[in-house]
């Protein structure tokens, strides 16, 4: 079965750095774009940055300049440095991923999830 697993949460001071790191496993053929979403309490999910299989970057305006988006394909890992840590940054963060597993198609598929929360 593919899965997305997320590691790296936790609490962080502002101004903090944080290290999220998502790994796909299973009967993987190939791995299309991947990236990471949050959502806030009360709020929908939003995408916060994204890679394409060749390493083009997308980000939301909110996060450029201090999260870094990445991918180790030899790995099926994508990663999330974020920088300069802010309050409004404490959300639920998921990782996301189109994969095509052997003799398959791509479906697009999401992580557990995991907690960033930043406060002093």
């Amino acid at each position: 079965q593919v899965q997305l697993v997320e590691s790296g949460g936790g609490l962080v001071q502002p101004g903090g750095s944080l290290r999220l790191s998502c790994a796909a496993s299973g009967s993987i053929f190939s791995i299309g774009t991947m990236g990471w979403y949050r959502q806030a309490p009360g709020k929908q999910r939003d995408m916060v940055a994204a890679i394409t299989l060749r390493g083009s970057t997308t980000y939301t305006d909110s996060v450029k300049g201090r999260f870094t988006v990445s991918r180790d394909n030899a790995k099926n890992t994508v990663y999330l440095q974020m920088n300069s840590l802010k309050p409004e940054d404490t959300a639920v963060y998921y990782c996301n991923a189109d994969i095509a597993e052997k003799l398959g198609g791509y479906r697009n598929y999401w992580g557990q999830g995991t907690q960033i929360s930043v406060s002093s």
